[in-house]
């Protein structure tokens, strides 16, 4: 279950299908960011794909010599460029695939535009998902709700991208999903009616113990997602923002050109593959030992004296060049978190953050909010995370002093749609909003681990808090987790634990979560974990979607 290797295959199948010679790839903005996910540009140019185009551009030339490969979303509006394109060719031939189910009305449109016979194929290819990591996929929806429920459009995307998730890894799962969540059954339900309505298409081989997919709501755990994060990927997330794996370095001091955006792909990045997983102290060590192994690389380059050592330096010039590259990158943006985490105390604001999240003595931890909402240094959005955190830990705590800590925060000349986000995090992620013991105040088993995990004392003060999901999945595994808080829709029931599960979290997940999932996949034999979220959250994110869920609450209120 690799989902950067299903889309991959779908890509190099497209590309291989249409022969040899000259060819463009023709896309939509969305499928081009699901292309280059799992593709470098480099590579699709060694297979002879030349030009890469979007639909929607206007102005493009004609070239009869090229035959093109469209890979496009099946929308309304692709299907009318499509045909408005086939009534009037640029290129030699036409290879289509869609990213997922087409109707055969689209199909019959085409086929009628299709005056000049200039399309060979017409398939699906269900790569309707952006592969983040193999075990973890987005669809790229921040504001999936309004009023906590559906916003209709967002729905029927996201039951799109799940579907074409089963359909690439050939999965027809048992589905179970959050009892406390109306979002989550409605979601259930909607994957149900297109693997009923599309059954031929989810015939896959059986297996002794049926997949199952888990669909969760992002409501059940709002905390996760406002922690600071101290692995590679999580952190540059976190305080620089990955895009498509893409990260701006353009507000950099002193940045060169070629730096102001650089990508990160553990596909394409050895060192990044390497570390993405590492703590922020190991990373720096590592970064030392990459540039010293590059220094020696260089001196030993230097020596160019005889035509034997000008060939040899010629042949490994394109790898010495990757490595330049990659070590200036790494340097950069490793030097740039450095400056930030320093800057802004975070590491004094995290570790009051996970004391929040954990353990943590209320008077104590009150005393820590109001000093680091008091200090120059922290940054509004950090003392909004703090109290955030404090009101959904402390909610029915009778010494409860959040006004005071809004009052504190209007001090410090936070501005009011902000303040307002406090309340707004109780309607999406308080009490009420969730189904679980998000703290294990109630589960005795939890209270007793969380006393000892206190008198052990830490290893990683910042990096006490583990996500939801860890349980969640954890009893799923072991096959306990409980059937009336997860149902399964219909009638079977899983008897064995489970070998293949696909988890969704609607709202998002983040990167903390797929880091649990990477760990439990490697810690536990003959299961196989898939994450994936209508995002991939950093705390920026997560506002706003807690914003758009909750819009129009206020006047309730």
């Amino acid at each position: 279950m690799n989902v950067i290797l299903a889309v991959k295959q779908y890509v190099s199948k497209m590309i291989e299908g249409c022969g040899g010679g000259m060819k463009v790839l023709l896309m939509d903005k969305e499928t081009t960011s699901i292309v280059s996910m799992v593709y470098a540009q480099s590579e699709i140019l060694q297979k002879e794909v030349y030009l890469f185009e979007r639909i929607d551009s206007s102005g493009r030339e004609t070239m009869k010599h090229l035959n093109c490969i469209a890979f496009l979303r099946p929308t309304k509006e692709n299907v009318e460029l499509l045909a408005q394109e086939l009534r009037y060719p640029k290129y030699g031939l036409y290879f289509i695939y869609f990213s997922n189910v087409i109707s055969k009305q689209d199909v019959k449109i085409l086929a009628e535009a299709d005056d000049q016979e200039v399309v060979r194929e017409v398939q699906e290819f269900y790569g309707d998902y952006i592969a983040v990591n193999p075990h973890l996929f987005s669809l790229n929806i921040v504001g999936c709700s309004q009023s906590l429920n559906w916003v209709p459009a967002h729905l029927s995307r996201t039951v799109q991208g799940l579907t074409s998730v089963l359909l690439s890894l050939k999965k027809c799962p048992m589905i179970r999903y959050q009892n406390s969540s109306e979002m989550a059954r409605k979601l259930a339900e909607s994957v149900r009616q297109v693997i009923n309505k599309e059954a031929a298409l989810f015939e896959f081989r059986k297996t002794d113990v049926a997949p199952v997919l888990m669909i969760l709501d992002r409501r059940d755990d709002a905390v996760t997602p406002l922690l600071n994060q101290w692995t590679y990927q999580a952190m540059v997330h976190e305080l620089l923002g990955i895009n498509n794996n893409r990260i701006s370095l353009a507000n950099v001091q002193g940045i060169t050109k070629d730096l102001q955006e650089v990508v990160l792909s553990a596909e394409h990045d050895e060192f990044y593959a390497n570390n993405m997983y590492m703590n922020f102290g190991e990373i720096g060590s590592n970064i030392k030992e990459l540039m010293e192994e590059f220094q020696k690389k260089s001196k030993s380059q230097a020596k160019v004296e005889s035509i034997q050592d000008m060939k040899s330096f010629v042949e490994n010039y394109p790898q010495f060049k990757k490595m330049s590259g990659a070590v200036a990158k790494h340097v950069t943006v490793v030097g740039e978190l450095s400056r930030l985490v320093g800057a802004h105390t975070l590491l004094e604001v995290s570790e009051t953050e996970q004391e929040i999240a954990c353990s943590g003595d209320h008077s104590a931890l009150l005393q820590k909010i109001r000093a680091l909402v008091a200090n120059e240094k922290v940054r509004q959005v950090d003392m909004l995370r703090l109290v955030m955190l404090y009101a959904l830990r402390y909610e029915s705590h009778s010494n409860n002093d959040l006004s005071g800590l809004k009052e504190a925060l209007r001090r410090r000349g936070v501005a009011e749609e902000f303040r307002g986000m406090v309340e707004s995090i109780l309607d999406y992620g308080g009490r009420r909003g969730r189904g679980s013991d998000l703290f294990g105040n109630q589960d005795p088993v939890a209270i007793t681990k969380r006393l000892l995990k206190g008198l052990k004392g830490v290893e990683n003060v910042y990096t006490q808090h583990k996500p939801l999901l860890i349980t969640t999945l954890d009893q799923l595994i072991k096959g306990k987790l409980k059937e009336a808080a997860y149902p399964y829709l219909g009638t079977s029931q899983l008897k064995d634990r489970p070998q293949d599960v696909i988890v969704f979290m609607i709202g998002g997940c983040t990167y903390e979560e797929a880091l649990a999932v990477h760990l439990l996949n490697r810690s536990t034999p003959g299961v196989r974990i898939v994450l994936g979220g209508t995002t991939v959250h950093n705390s920026k994110t997560f506002l706003q979607e807690v914003s758009m869920a909750t819009r129009g609450m206020g006047e309730r209120r």
